[in-house]
């Protein structure tokens, strides 16, 4: 059993008893979410053609895709995801997301680091990054367990470590910085090759490349990433006694034996993960359903995994191949991506995953949040081949479902070029202070950083009960 030290009962359970205890009474939607699916599209998607059409703006900014009605009067979003409009009065889209970092920062989108750097991009382990929202929910699910190993990861990722099939270095933020690796998403890998070619990401880019979010085979296998895969032909008995010689191998007692080799372990022992993650126990046509792409597919496997009893589920969208203008980051050929390779993709398997929840009974007690480092800009840039947008974070959107969020919901709103927000200002610290109170975890809560010191696990944000049903 992992020791819990004074410092760290009194840190988590302290301030969240004392928080609520003082005319602070949580609401009803406060733990409703048993659950969170989070999916990130990383390089961000532009708000434009999706959550927030300016169907009345000039050429220059509304751009060469239009809008479309919803379900909700009033209510329109881009033309290129259409399967979105039935479903919309299920969802909360928030157009006012905005902050001061135009960056990829993965890691300020989603963890509560006060402030951001593109030099802490690629080092993951820097020692100045704040713990990454699922290993918050890692980290005190074993203090609420006592330290018990659970069958399933509460905290896993998908389709594999971030940026790591690209040409550059992986990228920070989805780590548990001072909680400690222990609390580090439990990564799976993809086996399944690309069947098409996804659009170019520039004009001069010398390569094509078979990328699987373009399209895959359904033949594709998710697993364990290095951690937790089983040796052919060992036996339980054997590995057992593999598990106890590291024990003795290790200079410390048993009780704080490094939580890798039990995760490790249990992920051997058990079967409940690899059986979540085996896709081929699904019926094909729901597969075909969730789409023959590698971010369909994942979400399939997001929803098998909350079911099995993950807690936290993080899905993706990265970049393959080429990192340069990889995955959302459309600065060229921006048009062309979107119609022919990232809109229809989203288009199928994110309203699937919406109604395959409800039709489960899931979506009540599983909050689904939409979210990635920014937008993009207003006007579109016309000199590179098929345009492009570029950074911006003064305005964009996130996008929630189930686990208590509030339903058929438009929160905030932007100028006529969506490009400064109008009114309701939201900062990412409020959605992940407003997604762990959901969770039914005091958003004040605080966390030993490296040298003891209480430090908030959303940083400065603040639960938005504009968010919440």
């Amino acid at each position: 059993m992992h020791y819990i030290s004074r410092r760290e009962a009194i840190a988590l359970f302290g301030l969240t008893v004392a928080g609520f205890s003082q005319s602070r009474q949580p609401a009803k939607s406060f733990g409703q979410a048993k659950a969170c699916i989070l999916l990130f599209p990383y390089g961000s998607p532009p708000q434009h053609e999706m959550f927030d059409p300016k169907p009345d703006a000039p050429v220059e900014i509304q751009g060469e895709m239009k809008s479309i009605a919803t379900c909700m009067p009033g209510v329109r979003i881009g033309e290129g995801i259409p399967a979105l409009a039935p479903i919309m009065d299920r969802l909360a889209v928030i157009r006012s997301v905005n902050h001061a970092y135009p960056q990829h920062g993965v890691a300020y989108a989603v963890t509560g680091i006060p402030t951001y750097t593109p030099a802490l991009e690629d080092k993951p382990r820097d020692a100045r990054h704040w713990p990454f929202i699922g290993s918050v929910v890692d980290y005190i699910g074993q203090l609420r367990s006592g330290g018990a190993i659970p069958t399933v990861p509460r905290n896993i990722a998908l389709p594999w470590l971030l940026n790591s099939k690209t040409d550059l270095n992986v990228s920070a933020g989805p780590y548990a910085a001072f909680l400690g690796q222990a609390h580090d998403p439990v990564w799976t890998d993809f086996d399944g090759a690309g069947t098409k070619n996804a659009p170019r990401y520039t004009d001069g880019q010398t390569r094509d490349y078979l990328d699987p979010f373009q399209e895959t085979t359904l033949g594709g296998k998710f697993c364990i990433s290095s951690l937790g895969q089983k040796v052919d032909g060992l036996s339980p008995d054997r590995l057992r006694e593999r598990r106890d010689l590291l024990h003795r191998m290790e200079s410390v007692p048993p009780r704080l034996f490094d939580k890798h080799h039990d995760l490790a372990f249990s992920l051997l022992m058990s079967g409940k993960t690899l059986n979540a993650l085996d896709l081929s126990r699904e019926p094909q046509p729901l597969r075909e359903k969730y789409g023959a792409t590698l971010f369909g597919q994942s979400c399939l496997a997001a929803r098998r995994l909350v079911e099995a009893g993950s807690k936290f589920v993080t899905v993706f969208w990265d970049g393959f191949g080429q990192f340069a203008n990889c995955g959302w980051d459309t600065h060229n050929n921006h048009y062309p991506r979107l119609k022919n390779y990232l809109l229809p993709g989203f288009n199928q398997a994110y309203p699937t995953l919406i109604q395959d929840l409800e039709l489960r009974g899931m979506l009540d007690s599983t909050l689904v949040m939409w979210l990635s480092e920014h937008g993009r800009t207003p006007k579109i840039d016309s000199k590179p081949k098929g345009a492009g947008r570029h950074h911006w974070s003064q305005a964009y959107s996130v996008v929630l479902a189930g686990g208590g969020a509030a339903r058929g919901k438009i929160i905030g709103s932007t100028d006529k070029h969506a490009g400064e927000v109008r009114d309701t200002p939201v900062s990412p610290k409020d959605i992940l202070a407003t997604a762990f109170y959901l969770l039914g975890i005091d958003p004040e809560t605080r966390v030993p950083d490296t040298f003891g010191r209480p430090m908030p696990i959303a940083g400065e944000g603040i639960v938005r009960h504009e968010l919440l049903a």
